[in-house]
């Protein structure tokens, strides 16, 4: 049975260390979201502090909005 490993950030390149991708990944966002289900405030106030965090490492901040926040609000 595989065992099941976090898609969390590596820092300073904020890429899933799992799959490689953009940090929140697929898989990160889906646990996110399973985390913060009660509490959709308290989420975006922690991608937020990470957005602060990637601004600090990245030399290119385009879309880091999105890439961070906009996924995560409620519809």
């Amino acid at each position: 049975m595989p065992r099941y490993r976090p898609h969390v950030a590596a820092r300073p390149s904020w890429r899933c260390r799992v799959c490689g991708a953009a940090w929140p990944c697929s898989p990160a966002r889906l646990a996110l979201l399973a985390e913060y289900r009660e509490n959709r405030t308290g989420l975006l106030i922690y991608l937020g502090a990470l957005l602060y965090e990637a601004t600090d490492d990245l030399t290119e901040s385009d879309g880091l909005a999105d890439r961070f926040l906009t996924w995560a609000r409620a519809r």
